[in-house]
């Protein structure tokens, strides 16, 4: 799994998966359990790796000349 998620990409998942995954606190059921979603984004950026961008083509990643 080659890296293609940038620092900036990285940070704006994190944000997003954080907000999804406090809905699981804000909301009552069954509603509440969209909020696990935001896991997808969470792992996404620890990993650095996204598999929807290699099925695209896409990579936020900076290449070291």
């Amino acid at each position: 799994m080659k890296k293609n998620v940038g620092s900036a990409d990285k940070i704006v998942r994190i944000v997003l998966g954080l907000g999804l995954l406090s809905l699981l606190f804000l909301l009552e059921a069954p509603m509440k359990y969209f909020g696990l979603i935001g896991i997808v984004p969470l792992f996404t950026a620890l990993m650095g790796w996204c598999p929807l961008y290699t099925l695209l083509g896409m990579n936020t990643c900076k290449v070291k000349a």
